[in-house]
């Protein structure tokens, strides 16, 4: 089991990464006609992330909004291994309450791992 929510974080974090990386670079082309953002979004995703800042990753686990937020976390100039860190904590410990709920991960296995 933990093999398996070892294997997922890492994926889905290097998925973060990839969306990370590719905000870095994205406004470079935010005035190409095929630009997928508006100004006005650009602005009010800055916006929050700003209020927000580097917390608001811990939402990245989120169905939907988690990958916008990691995007532009990138396009915020998030260093990368604030990034890692957060997104690594946010999305494994998705997996782990989902397998605990589950019942794949039982109580008595966490014994060792917080005592």
């Amino acid at each position: 089991v933990w093999l398996i929510l070892l294997v997922a974080t890492i994926g889905n974090v290097m998925g973060a990464c990839i969306n990370w990386w590719l905000g870095r670079f994205a406004l470079r082309y935010r005035h190409h006609r095929r630009f997928p953002f508006s100004p006005a979004q650009i602005a009010r995703a800055q916006s929050h992330y700003a209020r927000w800042g580097w917390l608001s990753l811990f939402a990245s686990w989120v169905p939907v909004i988690g990958d916008p937020i990691t995007l532009i976390a990138g396009v915020m100039r998030e260093p990368l291994w604030r990034f890692v860190l957060v997104v690594t904590i946010a999305k494994g410990g998705r997996y782990v309450v989902v397998a605990f709920l589950a019942g794949v991960v039982s109580p008595h296995l966490f014994s060792g791992i917080f005592v």
